[in-house]
């Protein structure tokens, strides 16, 4: 026996402080690449971005040294260098060392915040070689330094200020990160990015190593981020750009959108200054409301019928800007990369239902030029998907108009005499096709079950063999987009079900009746379509037998007889092929039923006993079950 290891207390490690961060940094920043790297930098300018919003900062500059540090400065009110108490530690030091700490856990002091989980300034200063954090607040100048988030020095009044602000200057750790060189383009395009969404503060950007210095301030907010995302592009708008905001509740919802000459759409999503890249229910919002919005006028001023224009049709060609302030978003990560907070759903759907829609009210040019350039797209799609349906149903002309391969096909020419029978696998085919009358009945027995045309596309529906035997047989086609079921085409007056009297034989039948009432429902309406009820039982005595259909007929049957024996049919496979014409064949004894749209709504009066739901539901219910019923029920 192999010896276990020992495996105790010993074997337990605990992370305290910011080890944590360092043993698992993906956890915290997404990754340790590029992403991860500028996800430090990002982290303190939201800091900064959160002290503007709350309207104590008008100025953000942010620094990258030629020693690979970036240094952010704002003119807020600087992080509180008084002694918290429950940890007896100044808050500054607090803040940069202890996980989960901050202000932003409750609304009092940061109504809207980008960070909320209290980890994005403690664990730049875990992941960096170095940070020194430099505060002015209460007429002093206060610091401290750090290694590796491990405090070096206590925090010092180095002297006096007439000034309020925060500066943190670091430098990622070469061992935690593959590369510390910072990408100047990527952050200036963050940087440009808050500028947009908050108009009321200015950024300054200087890069030590292209030794250049650029100032982003736009006082129009994110209408200049949409102009700005035109002339990126080259883009010609149709209109001008148009801004809704909206205060709902504690949401704050602001839109820009334009629509363009181009077939792009291009949008930016954002969520407390953070750049949703994954979108979210901000994102959705604005566009299923929009998309319903657009159709209803629509509705009154397209004079074409039967047009839906769907979300594609309408954003094609637009260009817009989504920005909600929140005071407790749900993000998924902590990279924030998708909101997920369901109460903001209503305030963006207020915002496009009330306040875009008052756009269109007042000026309808700018909607009919929306619904104009939304019905090009429309038609333009409407002509691709015939185009493709045409090719794909040319490709599939040989296929379902072809002798279906199985098929035992009978003499006579006169449809009125000729009758199919479609049964279930060979074994039953091969009796059934001795058992027939060669002149009037054909057999067409199947492998296995067709495909459920309820959970399937048309194009997946005829590449199924069993499918494009049956239509192949019949000759008068199905009923999709523009085809119909030509009755003067059918190639029987009978297309009779036989498949075995057990759950798979059900089984099969549902599948097969949905598909006729799916595809060719003619063939129902007009009385081409019957089941064959087949037996389960074969009883002997006397030298004289019967078939019997159901148990109940069974016990019935056998109830007074003295000397009997009861064959059970395990399916019409296991029937010779004089068994299948006594039961299901010979005109003169069998049991047939004519499948009819009246059965349906008896089956869903059954249905409606036994579950209790309502009309649409049933209707649900028994195409799913596909008329599985027994002839029993048929007949109740």
């Amino acid at each position: 026996m192999t010896k276990v290891s020992e495996y105790g207390g010993k074997d337990i490690k605990v992370l305290k402080g910011l080890e944590a961060v360092r043993q698992r940094p993906a956890m915290y920043i997404g990754s340790t690449d590029k992403k991860g790297l500028h996800h430090l930098v990002y982290e303190v300018v939201d800091n900064s971005i959160d002290e503007a919003v709350a309207g104590y900062c008008n100025y953000i500059k942010v620094k990258l040294t030629k020693n690979n540090e970036c240094i952010v400065e704002d003119n807020g009110r600087g992080i509180p260098v008084d002694i918290v108490p429950s940890e007896n530690k100044p808050a500054l030091e607090v803040v940069l060392t202890v996980l989960h700490s901050g202000a932003k856990f409750s609304n009092k002091v940061y109504k809207i915040s980008g960070g909320l989980h209290g980890v994005g300034i403690s664990v730049v200063n875990a992941l960096s070689e170095y940070l020194i954090a430099e505060v002015h607040r209460d007429g002093y100048i206060w610091t401290q330094q750090y290694q590796r988030g491990i405090p070096i020095t206590p925090l010092t009044k180095k002297g006096k200020t007439n000034k309020t602000a925060t500066i943190i200057k670091f430098k990622p750790d070469n061992s935690i990160f593959k590369n510390i060189n910072f990408d100047p383009e990527e952050i200036e395009e963050r940087l440009t990015e808050l500028a947009y969404l908050n108009p009321f503060i200015q950024i300054e950007f200087i890069d030590e190593n292209r030794q250049t210095s650029k100032i982003f301030h736009f006082p129009q907010g994110i209408i200049d981020f949409v102009q700005n995302l035109l002339n990126r592009n080259s883009l010609e708008k149709l209109y001008d750009i148009q801004y809704v905001k909206n205060v709902y509740g504690e949401n704050i919802v602001e839109i820009a959108f334009i629509h363009t000459n181009s077939d792009t759409e291009i949008s930016r999503s954002f969520a407390n200054n953070i750049n949703t890249v994954d979108g979210g229910v901000h994102l959705t919002a604005f566009r299923n409301s929009f998309t319903k919005l657009v159709n209803n006028f629509a509705s009154e001023k397209i004079k074409e019928k039967d047009i839906n224009l769907t979300g594609e049709d309408i954003r094609q060609s637009m260009v817009y800007v989504v920005s909600i302030k929140t005071p407790n978003p749900q993000f998924e990560g902590q990279t924030k990369s998708r909101l997920v907070s369901p109460d903001v759903r209503i305030a963006v759907e207020n915002t496009v239902l009330s306040e875009i829609k008052r756009i269109f009210d007042s000026n309808s040019d700018i909607i009919d030029t929306i619904l104009q350039r939304a019905l090009i797209f429309y038609k333009a799609r409407i002509a691709a998907k015939r185009a493709k349906q045409i090719v794909i149903a040319k490709s599939k002309t040989d296929i379902l108009y072809t002798v279906a391969g199985k098929l035992a096909d009978c003499i006579s020419k006169d449809v009125e005499k000729r009758e199919i029978y479609i049964v279930e696998g060979d074994s039953a085919g091969g009796s059934a096709k001795s058992a027939r009358d060669r002149n009037t009945q054909a057999v067409l027995p199947l492998k296995g079950k067709i495909i459920n045309v309820e959970k399937s596309n048309i194009e997946k529906i005829l590449q199924n063999n069993e499918i494009r035997s049956i239509i192949a047989a019949l000759g008068c086609g199905i009923d999709y987009e523009d085809k119909k079921v030509d009755l003067s085409k059918i190639r029987y007056s009978k297309i009779i079900i036989a498949t075995d009297a057990d759950i798979d034989g059900y089984h099969i039948r549902t599948l097969l009746l949905t598909f006729f009432y799916r595809f060719m429902k003619p063939l129902i309406l007009h009385g081409y379509l019957c089941l064959a009820h087949s037996p389960l039982y074969k009883v002997i005595t006397n030298n004289k037998y019967i078939y019997v259909y159901t148990e109940k007929e069974l016990n019935k049957i056998i109830k007074d007889l003295k000397n009997y024996k009861v064959q059970r049919f395990k399916g019409l496979g296991e029937m010779n092929p004089e068994q299948l014409w006594e039961t299901i064949m010979n005109p003169k004894t069998r049991i047939l039923k004519k499948i009819s749209l009246h059965d349906i709504e008896k089956a869903e009066n059954i249905i409606n006993i036994l579950m209790g739901t309502d009309v649409e539901e049933r209707k649900k219910i028994i195409l799913q079950n596909a008329l599985s019923v027994s002839f029993t029920q048929l007949d109740v």
